[in-house]
Parts: C-alpha cells; structure tokens; sequence
C-alpha cells in the first residue's frame, strides 16, 4: 500500500484531505492510505483518542439551513505517537512507500517576509530550531522536521517524494519550497540541498472548509446520532473545495474521482479564496468582537458588519481580480452565507488570530493592486482599521479572550497603541505593510476608515 504521511493531525485536515482519501478508498480504490502524526508535542489527547480507534473517528457535517450528516472516516490507517526525536515519522518517510509527505501549517509558521525570504531576525524559534538541526539534534519546526525527515530518506535511498501544502498561504507550494530552500542552505548542508532539488515537488494547492475547533457538544450529537462515543469526532461545514497543481513526482492517488480539482495552475481559484474569504472572515472576526459577538455568524447576520466585508469585495477586489474564470460575485455570496451558518459556531477567537500574517498575506495585496491603478481604497481600509481598534482592545487587556498572533512583536504591538498618532504607527509597521509603509495614500484612508470604525464601536452594540 502507498502512504501519505500526514504533518499535523488536526480538525482541518481530518475534514478535509482524509475525508477525500476516505472516499476515493470507499469507492474501491485502496491502493493509497494515510499515516499521520505531529513534529511538535500537540493535540495528545487526540492522538492518543485516534489511536484507540485504529485512527477511525466520525465528521459531522452541516449545511447552512442546519441540516447534519455523519461519516465514520477510515482514511487513516496508523497513527504515530509524539517522539521529541521524531523516529516514528523518520521510519515512515524513509520507507520507499511512502510518497507525499503533506501538511497543514498557518501563514506565520513559514517564517517568511513579504519578500518570501526566510525571517530568521524576527524568529527566536526558528533560530533555535537551524541551530538545533545544524548541532544534529531534531528539527521542530516545518522546515527542521522536514530536513530531518528528507535526510532520512535521502540516506535510505527511497525514492522521491512530494511535499504537500494543505493550508491557506499563497502560492503555498512554491513559498514553503523557497522557504526549505534557504533552511537548507542556511545549514550548509549542500548535498542535501541538491537531493531536494532533484527528488521532490511542491504542488500548489488551494483548500476550503471551515473547521471550527470540536467542542463536546459534538462529541454528544455524534452518539446521540450514530450511538458512538467518539472524543476525536469533529464537526465541519457541509461545503468543501480542494483545488491541487498537478505537481507530483512519485505518484498521486485519483482523487478527480472524487471530485478534487487537478489543475495547471490554482492562481485564480487561490486569490479569490484567500481576497473573498479568509480576508472578509478576518473582516468579520475583528469586527464581531468590537461590538461583543463571539461567533462568527453573529457578526455576518449583522447588517452593518456584513455590509462592511460585502463593500470590501465589490468595491475593491473584484475589480482588480477581474475578468476570472470564476463568478466573483457569486463566491461573494456564497461565502457569505457559509459564514452565516449559526451551526457551525466558528470564533471570533480562531478567525481573528494571526493578523500580522493575515494583513500582508490577505489584504495588503488590494491596496497594491488597487494603488497601482489609481483607485480607492476607502473599503479595503476598513478591514486594517478593524483590527487596529481590535489591537487598542488587547492592549488595553478588554479582549475577553486570549488573542494568538505567532508573527506578531508583542512589545512593537503595544508600542502602536502608545503613539501618539495610532495610526500613523501602524501604517509604519513593515510587517504589516512592506512596501507600502507610511505611504501618504495608506496614512490617509486609514485615517478615514479607523474614524468609521470608531464610531461603528461606539454606536452598534450586540
């Protein structure tokens, strides 16, 4: 059996990647299977849950008009255990059945700047992690784990293998493989760097499910509908999308059979989906928790909010990814009612995390877009704006959760909300804005927006 070795086992890509392998195996063909595992000690008890299971555990979907369905998924064949020296994993990757090494990692967890350059000097991790591989000891983070794995397999002389991006970065293939690229050549590890080269891929993927973190009220709703007791069962929305570059040296499973899309190229799928819907679920996050909402569908049933994220898309993105092969307007609109979806019960607190990864990655390319033609950005600023006034709440300690933001300087973060002028120090942030810091033109429609937002704070309470 060929194997898919899976980095990260959680709720998004048991939604997701296993469900299609799960439904490619149902349909009779059994030639791939998943292994999954950590590179970090996290989600144990999960682990520990899946294992107990043989790896099985049931999803839960739900539509937006509320109606649920249930799948025992069996896609994942084993289960590794956590080891700080990774050998289970180093064992899976240097047998020659083994094929993809996938994975699922946020936007900061690359590590990159706007120029796609390895940002050891913001780093400490990252740091520690090349200096750990460089003095022979495991690798922990994306790129540490997978030198450590790809060594292993390049000793073993098993074959070539594809690297697999599961997540939301764009061109995720390409940027993970660059950012690979330096930490190899960082350690000077040369004869590495020319066996990567040769033997592996990096497909360029596009993936589409919301996933909120399982709660136990799932876990109740899954034995009360299948009569199993499952404490790894999660919950998704009924949609999902996976769009992949067909980009692979060692092989792929069929998955066009079940109804994956294999492309030449994911650019416009991935620019709508990263533009249309992980900027204006951001949008939406930010704003929810200024006026006291905790889910997600609260602030998209929310007139004033929604007509904040359905301004940001029609005036100002869907006219710089114009024309597309996709009806823009028509994404626009489904995506607004997935987010409106009041089953799914997805946070603020998951959505609003990570922002100074989000901004440049998801937002700032439409103020450079719509810059480079002369054209407003009155409704694009709204979404920074947003989050500048969600920044002065955490500094001020008035979040009522705790707020995650791995790319983000804590002591720079609070320095902003200090100034004198907020937002001028905001739109100072290289960060953020690369380029595009402290231009006059950013300067300004912030100004404009982070007075709207002000008083929108001030006067709409949930």
């Amino acid at each position: 059996m060929t194997t898919i070795l899976h980095l990260g086992l959680g709720s998004f890509h048991r939604a997701h990647q296993a469900l299609y392998l799960h439904q490619l195996r149902e349909s009779g063909d059994t030639r791939w299977s998943l292994t999954g595992g950590n590179l970090r000690p996290d989600m144990l008890d999960t682990i520990a849950a899946l294992q107990a299971q043989g790896g099985a555990y049931t999803l839960e979907t739900v539509t937006p008009q509320g109606v649920r369905s249930y799948t025992r998924i069996t896609s994942i064949q084993r289960v590794l255990s956590y080891q700080d020296d990774l050998a289970p994993l180093v064992a899976v990757v240097a047998d020659p059945a083994t094929r993809i090494i996938s994975f699922t990692v946020t936007e900061a967890g690359y590590y990159l700047d706007a120029q796609h350059h390895l940002d050891l000097a913001t780093f400490p991790d990252l740091r520690a992690d090349l200096n750990a591989v460089k003095a022979g000891r495991t690798g922990h983070t994306i790129y540490g784990g997978l030198v450590t794995l790809l060594r292993a397999r390049m000793q073993a002389d098993a074959g070539p293998v594809t690297l697999m991006n599961c997540d939301n970065l764009r061109h995720n293939g390409e940027r993970s493989r660059g950012g690979l690229l330096q930490f190899i050549e960082a350690l000077g590890d040369s004869a590495l760097l020319a066996w990567v080269l040769a033997h592996t891929t990096n497909p360029n993927a596009m993936v589409d499910r919301i996933t909120p973190r399982p709660t136990p009220d799932v876990r109740k709703r899954v034995k009360a509908a299948t009569g199993v007791d499952d404490p790894a069962a999660l919950m998704g929305e009924s949609f999902i999308q996976w769009v992949i570059e067909d980009n692979f040296i060692a092989g792929r499973p069929e998955w066009e059979k079940v109804g994956v899309e294999m492309v030449q190229s994911v650019q416009a799928h991935e620019e709508a989906k990263i533009r249309l819907l992980n900027a204006t679920h951001s949008c939406i996050a930010w704003a929810g928790t200024l006026v006291g909402y905790q889910f997600i569908h609260e602030g998209t049933l929310d007139p004033v909010i929604r007509q904040f994220a359905f301004d940001y898309v029609t005036d100002d993105v869907i006219p710089v990814l114009s024309p597309s092969p996709i009806d823009l307007a028509g994404y626009r609109d489904v995506v607004l009612d997935r987010f409106g979806n009041p089953a799914i019960l997805d946070t603020n607190q998951r959505v609003a995390m990570d922002a100074f990864a989000k901004i440049p990655a998801m937002i700032a390319p439409t103020f450079h877009d719509r810059l480079a033609r002369g054209e407003s950005i009155n409704s694009v600023a709204m979404l920074p704006a947003l989050f500048l006034a969600y920044l002065q709440r955490w500094h001020a300690g008035q979040i009522t959760y705790t707020y995650q933001d791995q790319a983000m300087d804590p002591a720079t973060a609070h320095a902003i909300c200090k100034a004198t002028d907020p937002v001028a120090a905001f739109c100072a942030d290289l960060t953020l804005w690369g380029q595009l810091a402290n231009d006059e033109r950013l300067v300004q429609a912030m100004r404009t927006a982070f007075n709207r937002v002000t008083l929108f704070a001030r006067n709409h309470r949930s």
